[in-house]
């Protein structure tokens, strides 16, 4: 998928970001929430929006904001639909990125565990918003949504599952012997 097929799409570029900060809230249309919410097998989304306050940072950019949604899914247990009120807020930092390769000169790669997260790469010195908003929509999403009060009952280890065959068994233990 390109840049140009994402669903949610609204591009920034670090020469758009005044040196006091900018704020951009967003709103999904509904053909937006109808992809979204095939994509993401919901019932329905009747709404999506976010929320970026940007900040340039050295030759890079700060964002942080929120997404929020009301999400209609599936009870996992009932099969009934549930609603929820997704809320997922984020800070990211996106710098001007390395080339398009992987590794160095020599085109060798090392990774190793740090602290800080490496920063996100500004490509061509841009950020599509839409695509930050719906990543983190896409992971805020409750993978085993519940309706309240729904609870799914598992058979306790000493109840053996009834066998097709106990009717046969209690026949043959009620037929006379010889037969």
């Amino acid at each position: 998928m390109t840049a140009n097929d994402l669903p949610w799409s609204r591009r920034v570029t670090l020469a758009d970001v005044p040196e006091e900060g900018l704020h951009i809230a967003m709103e999904a249309d509904s053909d937006v929430r109808a992809t979204l919410a095939r994509t993401a097998n919901l019932r329905d989304l009747p709404r999506l929006e976010a929320s970026f306050d940007l900040r340039r940072k050295g030759a890079g950019l700060h964002i942080s904001g929120e997404v929020t949604a009301l999400v209609c899914q599936n009870c996992v247990v009932t099969l009934e639909p549930v609603e929820t009120n997704l809320h997922e807020a984020f800070d990211l930092m996106f710098a001007p990125g390395p080339s398009d390769t992987l590794g160095d000169a020599a085109r060798e790669a090392s990774f190793g565990m740090t602290d800080a997260d490496e920063p996100e790469p500004l490509i061509g010195g841009m950020v599509d918003l839409g695509a930050v908003a719906t990543e983190y929509f896409l992971l805020g999403i409750d993978p085993y949504p519940r309706k309240e009060g729904a609870i799914f009952e598992e058979r306790t280890v000493g109840e053996p599952p009834e066998s097709p065959f106990a009717a046969l068994a209690s026949l043959k233990k009620s037929a006379p012997e010889g037969t």
